[in-house]
């Protein structure tokens, strides 16, 4: 059996359905399965099971030598939640529990963490374990899932293999309810369909011109690639980067949606709302080097290819 928590929203339930394809249906699936807009995303994956995160704790405690694996991906993932109890109870505090099941059972374990712990990028967006300490988050949700790769990284009782995975900016399918926190390809969709045109957020830095603030930015099709190759193959344990290793503008972004949809760019600027200017990434690019050191060799989707296919393959179905 492979527990995914978070299995009702945007990566987990994507890779339930690719694990759905790859005939692997012995699955236990774990998040709020009562919300109204997420239920598009869970309805049709076959599984062995469905636990409501709020009891899942109590049941893995009982059950836990039927699992073979977790994959934890559930988390409070709104970076302008400033609140950090909010965070700290799922990112951190429920964490520590499903770690130490896993720890205790022998049961590997493989978790979001996020490349929100890398904060303005002081000191780079290498997936170093030694710098992890130094990392100063811009908001409670980076704080929380840093905090949590620290208290990894100091515990002597490990699961057999785990991997915290520090994800970039992940755009694709099943996103639909997240709200203010989709991509911006789903944001420049929807304004399309609704207005014509598209409004980026203005940059407030002197070093990036309006719409040329750079992310790494990731098709969740290769997320859920590098996770499956972590599952199938054996790797050395530790935290990995999960980003294309190539920063493109948000402009380039835009523009390629508009494309897709064969229009023209109509794309003007508005300010950044100010709860987060201040704690904004003008720049983030994944160092890939860890991972491919790891035998990992699969071409990331271009942003090119992956917008084309996301918007003509779904967005516009």
């Amino acid at each position: 059996m492979i527990v995914i928590t978070g299995a009702a929203g945007f990566i987990a339930s994507f890779l339930a359905e690719q694990f759905n394809k790859d005939n692997e249906n012995d699955l236990i699936l774990v998040d709020d399965f009562t919300k109204e807009n997420k239920k598009v995303n869970h309805l049709d994956l076959n599984c062995h099971k469905k636990i409501d995160r709020s009891e899942f704790i109590e049941w893995f405690n009982s059950n836990g030598h039927i699992v073979d694996y977790v994959i934890h991906l559930g988390a409070r993932t709104d970076t302008t939640e400033m609140d950090y109890r909010i965070h700290e109870s799922l990112n951190v505090k429920y964490s520590k529990e499903i770690w130490s099941i896993c720890s205790s059972q022998k049961i590997p374990l493989i978790y979001a963490s996020s490349a929100a712990t890398y904060g303005m990028g002081e000191h780079g967006y290498k997936d170093d374990h030694d710098i992890v300490s130094k990392l100063s988050p811009l908001n409670p949700y980076g704080d929380s899932k840093n905090n949590f790769d620290k208290w990894v990284l100091n515990q002597k009782n490990t699961p057999p293999f785990w991997a915290g995975l520090k994800f970039f900016n992940v755009y694709g399918p099943n996103e639909g309810h997240k709200g203010r926190m989709a991509s911006v390809i789903l944001h420049t969709f929807n304004q399309i369909e609704k207005t014509g045109g598209m409004k980026l957020f203005r940059s407030h830095h002197k070093d990036y011109k309006d719409g040329e603030q750079l992310r790494d930015f990731i098709y969740v099709k290769d997320v859920v690639s590098i996770i499956e190759f972590m599952y199938k193959g054996s790797i050395t344990s530790g935290l990995y980067n999960v980003g294309t290793g190539e920063a493109r503008t948000f402009y380039d972004l835009a523009k390629l949606t508009f494309q897709a949809l064969n229009q023209e760019p109509d794309i003007a600027f508005i300010d950044t709302p100010k709860d987060i200017r201040n704690k904004y990434q003008y720049f983030t690019e994944a160092d890939m080097t860890k991972l491919k050191e790891q035998g990992y060799n699969s071409p990331f989707h271009t942003l090119e290819e992956g917008v084309e296919d996301y918007v003509k393959n779904y967005l516009s179905t």
